[in-house]
């Protein structure tokens, strides 16, 4: 009902800028706020859901806080919206307060540093069908890979809160510490499991971080902190845990394989470019199989996703 109620009040919508500051080396967090209908409608936000943010008027920062890399691209126009996950939704009387975190990765991103307390934007949404929570659910497995941490920090919150009686466990991996998005980092991180990781440990969910270089938590994929917290837990009743996830597609397509092997209901949300958000455009294709055949068919990533049951997702060759 919750995505139904969100779906119906979708729309183009304004927001306040109550902060915009530097989270890290290239993170930025963004914390907005909507009144009126706008925020009602994001008050019924499904964590996984997504919104179509407007670039295309803001400025460019100047010369000397762009980044190297992104010199020669950053006064590129950018017209077309880009799709962003809220890591925190706050519903509050008749304002609702939303967090944004984002990386700065090319020319929109760059420009939504110059953002402003006070400042007015234009976003549309609340768009897409967001994780669900299905009943008998006492376990939930969070796994998360580089900036898919958002809508995972945005459903841990919504366990922690509206789910009680799940416990949450979050598997956090990225190639490097550097490239970590946490807003408040640890003096060490630990190897195994623990609540060293503010993000997380603050909703009481405990986590384990996994980087490629081995420069913070366990060295290697975070797929294997997963398998082996499987192993590790494999008296608990598979029917009673649900895996989340959402990062990049090979991570997907692992953490989809590994559940599927230990026969655990798994949802991964899924990213594709989006220039409308809405269906039009066509852009936005997944490749999904249909159940009790082996046909493919195209479904969109911003109307039937981008959460999937990993079941359904036909991941190409990482789906050996």
């Amino acid at each position: 009902m919750t995505q139904e109620r969100a779906s119906r009040k979708k729309g183009s919508h304004t927001a306040t800028v109550l902060s915009n500051v530097q989270a890290g080396e290239c993170f930025w967090k963004l914390r907005l706020r909507f009144d009126g209908e706008a925020a009602k409608a994001f008050a019924g936000f499904t964590p996984g859901q997504f919104v179509q943010f407007d670039v295309s008027d803001l400025a460019i920062p100047s010369t000397d806080s762009i980044p190297t890399a992104l010199l020669d691209g950053a006064r590129r126009s950018v017209l077309l919206r880009r799709p962003f996950s809220f890591s925190d939704v706050t519903a509050d009387g008749d304002t609702t307060t939303a967090d944004l975190l984002y990386c700065i990765v090319g020319p929109a991103s760059l420009r939504m540093t110059t953002l402003r307390e006070g400042d007015t934007t234009h976003l549309i949404g609340p768009l897409g069908n967001g994780f669900a929570v299905p009943e008998g659910k006492r376990t939930a497995l969070l796994v998360v890979g580089g900036m898919g941490l958002p809508p995972i920090r945005c459903l841990a919150k919504s366990l922690s809160v509206e789910h009680p009686d799940i416990t949450a466990v979050a598997f956090i991996g990225s190639r490097t510490v550097n490239a970590l998005p946490l807003e408040e980092r640890p003096a060490r991180f630990d190897e195994g499991l623990s609540l060293s990781v503010p993000t997380f440990a603050t909703l009481g969910i405990a986590s384990m971080v996994a980087t490629d270089d081995g420069s913070a938590g366990h060295r290697g994929p975070v797929t294997k902190c997963l398998s082996h917290w499987l192993q590790e837990n494999a008296d608990r009743p598979r029917e009673e845990t649900v895996v989340y996830a959402c990062g990049p597609e090979r991570m997907l397509a692992a953490v989809a394989r590994i559940a599927n092997e230990t026969d655990i209901d798994c949802q991964v949300s899924m990213e594709r470019r989006m220039a409308c958000g809405i269906g039009l455009c066509q852009s936005c294709a997944v490749e999904c199989r249909v159940a009790g055949s082996d046909e493919i068919i195209y479904k969109l990533c911003c109307q039937d996703g981008p959460v999937f049951d990993a079941r359904e997702v036909f991941f190409g060759a990482d789906d050996a």
